[in-house]
């Protein structure tokens, strides 16, 4: 019998601090830039003070890159450009500092963070702290068989938790989240669908390394096939991404929802992980209230999974290579944000005219005493 009961997380989740929302804006409206003049930034900032309840808000000092990994059997289908069972080849390739990330990474001076959730590779040839977490070798095939049984969900989600605790109390004051998987996309298109109640050509996209309009075909039934598997337990969310998800989007649905919980405000990236985050908002309709879609990837299913969770990306650069690269992309305009909302001075309070003094100090003056008159 299992002791993960997702309703806690409803209870646990509060909304970011309204009350200092309200004082981070009646701050933008005294400061000497006008409010509307720069954009989104007036909002980000103020959504920043909110989830961090401090105005003037702090700036963003110690930013995390957190790639949670796996490799899917659905990948033998042929759905994607890469061989199945490779992503464990991409992760050695973030490690080594030679993927977009990487570079992006060190050029922000950020630190990444791969955590092995099902890679299809001997767990000997990643280093340790890469490989701990990891539930199983692979995930299932989703349009035949389930991703997971339910203990290695369980396994997975609590996995997802634990990371979200480490950065929390490591200090990691944002997180930008991503995939580092193989045949994951399927998987995410498959947890959209189900959870939108659209049909799978709506949600198959063509993947970071496109694929021909063949493996879109195969892709769209293997979609089509696991989708059918995904409606009978839609009601329970764990199960859902036991059947049809994966060791890897079971552990990033349990670390965004457990950043909502340590009120660690969480950037995120891709289609994948908006597919989990759309399992997460049926687990705690508080819990998007915590996080920012970085940008847009042009996966349809991500368009349809943010649309339901009211998130506008802030950027649109066409990056599809995944893996984070596009939530790194993101930050610096965070950061700003959170700069200009501290730094920018207000407006000086206006002088008094000499004649307002003159009024004020009669106004002030005290009136003499009545009495009779000789």
């Amino acid at each position: 019998m299992s002791s993960l009961n997702l309703d806690d997380f409803t209870d646990l989740i509060e909304r970011p601090d309204g009350g200092v929302r309200r004082d981070a804006e009646a701050r933008r409206e005294r400061q000497i830039v006008p409010p509307g003049a720069l954009g989104r930034l007036d909002e980000l900032g103020e959504w920043l003070a909110a989830a961090q309840s401090a105005v003037p808000v702090r700036p963003i000092e110690q930013p995390r890159v957190v790639l949670f990994a796996g490799d899917h059997g659905v990948a033998e289908l042929g759905v994607s450009a890469r061989e199945a069972g490779s992503a464990g080849e991409l992760v050695r390739e973030i490690l080594a500092g030679g993927r977009p990330v990487s570079v992006l990474a060190r050029r922000l001076g950020v630190s990444v963070r791969v955590v092995d959730m099902a890679l299809d590779c001997d767990p000997e040839s990643l280093p340790e702290a890469v490989v701990r977490h990891r539930v199983r070798r692979g995930s299932g095939r989703i349009d035949v068989e389930d991703a997971l049984t339910p203990e290695e969900a369980e396994a997975a989600f609590r996995a997802g938790v634990a990371v979200a605790d480490e950065e929390a109390d490591s200090g990691t004051d944002l997180v930008v989240l991503g995939d580092v998987s193989v045949g994951g996309t399927t998987a995410a298109g498959v947890l959209v669908a189900a959870l939108c109640g659209t049909d799978a050509s709506v949600v198959t996209g063509r993947g970071g390394l496109a694929i021909d309009d063949l493996a879109w075909m195969r892709k769209c039934a293997a979609i089509r096939d696991a989708l059918r598997r995904a409606r009978p337990v839609l009601g329970d969310q764990l199960q859902l991404l036991a059947t049809v998800g994966g060791a890897d989007l079971a552990a990033i649905t349990g670390f965004l929802l457990q950043s909502a919980v340590r009120k660690m405000p969480v950037v995120l990236d891709g289609v994948v992980v908006a597919a989990c985050a759309l399992v997460g908002q049926r687990i705690a309709f508080r819990a998007p209230d915590w996080w920012l879609a970085a940008h847009d990837s042009g996966e349809p299913g991500q368009a349809k999974a943010l649309d339901r969770m009211a998130l506008e990306p802030l950027l649109d650069p066409g990056v599809k290579v995944g893996e984070g690269a596009g939530g790194l992309l993101a930050l610096p305009l965070v950061q700003a944000a959170a700069a200009l909302a501290a730094e920018l001075p207000e407006k000086p309070e206006p002088a008094e005219k000499p004649e307002d003094v003159e009024a004020s100090a009669e106004e002030e003056r005290e009136p003499e005493p009545e009495g009779d008159s000789y």
